[in-house]
């Protein structure tokens, strides 16, 4: 999941919530929003294998 914060940036959080804390991980900040999804699809590949 991609937010775009404050800042004008990008930030990649997991799907799941952590549920210690209630809250989406953060995987990373970017500067665009194609960056992001660049390493969201990186992700996927990584957590398939």
């Amino acid at each position: 999941m991609i937010r775009k914060l404050p800042s004008g940036e990008y930030r990649l959080y997991s799907r799941k919530k952590n549920p210690k804390t209630g809250r989406r991980r953060n995987l990373g900040t970017f500067k665009t929003r194609a960056a992001a999804e660049k390493h969201e699809r990186a992700v996927q590949f990584f957590k398939r294998r």
